[in-house]
């Protein structure tokens, strides 16, 4: 089986590299930056790539079939779009044209309260599919409404992130002003001077708003004022507490994102949660933990019985697919890859990244004669 996408750009650095090419330094560094010395970020992909795969060539195979079940849903692929904050910074209607590509070839597509489209927009461009992940707010009253929202535009899915009690260190962020609050000095502007076609895009549809929370923002804040507005609104920190009532409220299934212990994968199943997304949000909150990798593979074999495993962070290609499957993971999902994709190409680079993955993983199962997703465990090469 083949899929469509752009030979001109047939792997994932390509489309880095086009995409910092293509927007302002001060937006790919927020897309491609992790935090402090971006030591776990750089560890994440390494050590995915340190998983080996054994082929088994003289086994009988028919056919590999990418089509995985996950909550009641048969998705085409094994993988997913992860939620990203602040899309449309990095390429106007990043998310609609993500939201699309997603609907278009049956993928889960995850939607962040801090992102640059509404729940409602989603909901409408991926016919009541898309997931949508809630940064935990301070006030009940917040958390209810938007919870509300999100069951009113039919999201089959509800993610609560658990790894922002405190937002990263991230020095990039910090000199090119995107820290909160952030600021814009004439290097950003002169920036966005030498990538007309970004700022062209931008000043066409506007800038970048929160839009999700748009209607509780008091109207007119200026930077300073919106910076102490988010800290003031947002308490990312998760306890049991705070599950509980969610759990209760929301009739649909819940998974809990930033899982990197077997410890708060135990607390998942004993609140009663649907599934868990192992990650270490790409690498942008602790320099010092572990990548996301190291302990999936522990949590998997303990708790795959109890609970649905995904994980996310350093997945980057078709073969980091395929590793993290075969590491025990039910799904992938990855954010950077998508975004390189839309911001290189614009409003193909959904369908193209969708197409390029699928394409690398149906290589690799073809390779390794694995027929089914589920099977991937077996070609695990053992430590």
């Amino acid at each position: 089986m083949s899929y469509t996408y752009d030979a001109n750009y047939p792997s994932i650095d390509d489309l880095r590299y086009r995409a910092m090419r293509k927007i302002p330094k001060f937006a790919f560094e927020y897309l491609d930056g992790g935090c402090n010395e971006d030591i776990n970020l750089d560890k994440n992909t390494r050590e995915i790539r340190e998983v080996e795969l054994i082929p088994q060539y003289l086994t009988k195979h028919h056919r590999s079939e990418m089509k995985t079940e996950l909550f009641g849903q048969v998705y085409d692929a094994p993988f997913g779009i992860s939620p990203v904050g602040l899309q449309g910074l990095m390429w106007p209607k990043a998310p609609e044209i993500l939201a699309k590509a997603a609907h278009k070839h049956n993928v889960p597509f995850i939607l962040s309260t801090v992102t640059t489209m509404d729940i409602e927009r989603a909901s409408e461009l991926t016919e009541g599919k898309v997931w949508f992940q809630l940064y935990h707010p301070a006030e009940d009253r917040l958390r209810d409404d938007v919870i509300k929202r999100a069951a009113a535009a039919e999201c089959p899915v509800l993610v609560l992130l658990a790894d922002v009690p405190t937002f990263g260190f991230r020095p990039r962020d910090i000199r090119n002003g995107l820290a909160m609050p952030p600021r814009m000095t004439f290097r950003n502007i002169r920036q966005m001077m030498t990538r007309p076609e970004w700022a062209l895009r931008t000043l066409i549809n506007g800038q970048p708003e929160f839009k999700t929370l748009k209607p509780y923002m008091p109207k007119g804040l200026d930077m300073k004022q919106l910076g102490q507005y988010m800290n003031q609104t947002f308490s990312g920190r998760l306890n049991e507490e705070k599950i509980a009532p969610i759990r209760d409220m929301w009739k649909g299934k819940i998974v809990l994102k930033g899982v990197a212990s077997e410890q708060d994968t135990e607390t998942a199943i004993k609140l009663g949660l649907d599934g868990v997304i192992v990650s270490n949000h790409g690498g942008r909150q602790l320099d010092a933990g572990q990548s996301a990798i190291h302990p999936l593979k522990g949590i998997a074999q303990k708790y795959k019985d109890q609970i649905k495993v995904m994980m996310d962070s350093g997945v980057r290609s078709g073969p980091d697919i395929a590793r993290t499957l075969a590491s025990g993971a039910d799904f992938a999902f990855l954010g950077r890859t998508f975004m390189y994709s839309v911001a290189a190409l614009g409003a193909r680079g959904g369908d193209h990244a969708i197409g390029l993955l699928k394409t690398q993983l149906q290589q690799v199962m073809e390779q390794i004669c694995c027929e089914e997703v589920k099977d991937f465990p077996r070609f695990l090469a053992k430590d």
